[in-house]
């Protein structure tokens, strides 16, 4: 399984903010400390304000912050919300043109992997990944004072 950039952009904004859940934050800032996109960034965090994930604040002072609590986001669900394609072989998808599919063995396996690879995520929350041990080296590595 692979999750797209924008998956993974979703995710690392959603830790940034976690991280900073005192303050406001600029898109800037979470490109800087990643060192990525600002325009990736500006889509990814538009799209996670139309989901619920975080809140937009507009003007001089303005900036990002979650809009709900870390415990309150589901991995599982945020992969599932963000990911377009969850279509592991072209067997998966509604414009299938494989001519085995009738009795390829694999389709049914490869599903059964997606199911556990989405069942592990349903387990976490983004608190999971930011627990009290994790978060003075995750300050340190994006550079957050």
């Amino acid at each position: 399984m692979h999750i797209t950039r924008y998956t993974d952009y979703s995710l690392r904004v959603l830790i940034y903010l976690a991280l900073q859940q005192e303050r406001l934050v600029t898109i800037q800032q979470i490109a800087d400390s990643y060192d990525i996109s600002k325009n990736h960034l500006m889509k990814v965090g538009h799209q996670l304000t139309l989901k619920g994930y975080i809140e937009s604040v507009r003007g001089k002072n303005g900036g990002l912050r979650l809009h709900r609590r870390p415990e309150d986001i589901n991995i599982g669900v945020l992969v599932r919300e963000t990911e377009q394609d969850m279509n592991l072989v072209e067997c998966f998808s509604s414009d299938n043109q494989c001519c085995i599919t009738p009795v390829c063995g694999l389709k049914n396996i490869l599903a059964e992997a997606l199911r556990a690879f989405l069942n592990t995520l349903d387990q976490y929350t983004l608190a999971d990944i930011l627990t009290e041990r994790q978060k003075p080296q995750l300050l340190r590595l994006l550079q957050i004072a």
